[in-house]
């Protein structure tokens, strides 16, 4: 149910920003007839604990709405945002199963495709939707259908083992690689006389 999702997302960016001082969160989340397309953009912490939160709902298994979810981006040190606010809205696209050109791509080209057409869609939004407390609205998939990113594509990413999940992003994040100086494995350590 949209009100479910939405108002999660809504008590978390609250919680979030109550506890933890950040910028609070803008972006666009797509609700499609049988999976989510999120982005999100804020602070490096809130990001830390949106994930955090995820991570946990996907370990208790408690929530049916939110299950299967990967990572495709995150990145770091963006000038400007690409939201004014954050977006909730419907997508209703066609299905369409002839030619389906991602079973053919690599996940990095099909990847790239999904932000380009999402940078747009960015683009087309901050150009035409200015801050209201009404958003977007549910006809988006009629406005700019060339600009949503088609179900099978988005499918096809869920498959796709090049993903992490929340857990194993945050697996990842919290034990980064330090590979070990050359003077580390030396035995007996060198000392430095001093005068």
């Amino acid at each position: 149910d949209r009100r479910d999702i939405t108002g999660y997302h809504e008590r978390l960016f609250q919680n979030i920003l109550k506890y933890h001082l950040g910028e609070p969160v803008s972006g666009l989340l797509l609700l499609y007839p049988s999976s989510i397309l999120h982005i999100l953009e804020s602070s490096s912490g809130t990001l830390y604990h949106i994930l955090q939160d995820l991570a946990s709902l996907q370990k208790q298994g408690s929530s049916a709405l939110l299950q299967e979810i990967k990572i495709l981006v995150v990145s770091h040190n963006i000038p400007t945002r690409l939201f004014l606010q954050w977006y909730v809205t419907m997508v209703t696209l066609p299905v369409t199963y002839l030619e389906d050109v991602t079973q053919s791509q690599s996940a990095e080209e099909v990847v790239t495709e999904c932000l380009t057409l999402l940078l747009k869609l960015g683009t087309y939004l901050s150009k035409t939707f200015k801050v209201s407390s009404k958003g977007l609205g549910d006809n988006l998939h009629t406005l700019v259908p060339e600009l949503l990113i088609p179900a099978e594509t988005i499918n096809y990413l869920f498959k796709a083992k090049e993903f992490m999940s929340p857990e194993a992003f945050l697996k990842m994040y919290n034990n980064p690689l330090q590979p070990a100086m050359a003077s580390e494995t030396v035995w007996p350590t060198p000392c430095h006389l001093y005068p």
